[in-house]
């Protein structure tokens, strides 16, 4: 008898937990589903298109770090991805790729433009080449990866002129892309759309379907967007 009465006592403390578990349970947010667009996969931010206001309640940012132990946030699928990105190419091309910018709050975007303006060797006209508006960042979505690659003799390159001049390896790295959903953001001859210059570093994860048809047509996220004007708000 004694056996029985706790089992049922067992049982009841189980149950009320489960059901008190189920109450207070709140998933965790995705974009699918969530962002009144058809795919906030492929929202459009640039100069001209401001990041949807509240975007961060419907994103999941997780932390990561590179190989540096350098600390970054990135939004999780986006990441899920270029952690596959990163280990086909370290294995079958021998390229090393590394997170090197990631989300990027309104405040730090703020804090880059100041720092860069104040460069001597950059200035506000730098800025304006590379940098987006407080608001109108890639960065802010936590979409965009801009990465560096750590070469075999394990020295960095990492200076953005260094990067532009190595058009073999990134030749190499773009053609992969689109297998992991990404894009060139900014690609070179496209400047007059994108609005900015040529960034081989600069990725943007956008779904598989879609890096594909960029990919292949030659395209612009803008070009893309006005394709399919359903995709945006």
């Amino acid at each position: 008898m004694k056996r029985l009465f706790f089992l049922i006592l067992c049982y009841l403390l189980v149950t009320s937990c489960l059901i008190a578990f189920a109450e207070s349970y709140v998933p965790s947010p995705t974009l699918e589903g969530k962002f009144p667009i058809q795919n906030p996969y492929q929202v459009l931010v640039n100069k001209e298109h401001k990041l949807p206001d509240n975007w961060l309640d419907y994103i999941k940012l997780v932390e990561t770090q590179n190989s540096l132990g350098e600390t970054f946030l990135v939004e999780d699928v986006t990441l899920q991805h270029f952690e596959a990105l990163r280990t086909y190419l370290l294995e079958n091309e021998g390229i090393q790729i590394e997170l090197d910018s990631t989300y990027r709050s309104p405040e730090e975007q703020q804090e880059i433009w100041d720092e860069w303006s104040a460069d001597p060797e950059k200035g506000p006209d730098y800025c304006a080449q590379y940098l987006s508006p407080i608001g109108y960042s890639e960065h802010h979505t936590g979409l965009a990866i801009d990465i560096f690659i750590i070469k075999p003799d394990g020295t960095h390159e990492r200076e953005n002129d260094e990067m532009i001049a190595d058009r073999e390896t990134f030749a190499k790295i773009h053609e992969k892309l689109a297998q992991f959903g990404f894009i060139l953001r900014f690609p070179e001859g496209k400047e007059a759309i994108t609005g900015y210059n040529y960034e081989p570093w600069h990725f943007r994860f956008v779904g598989e379907d879609a890096a594909k048809a960029i990919f292949e047509q030659k395209l612009t996220l803008e070009e893309y967007v006005a394709q399919h004007p359903e995709l945006q708000p």
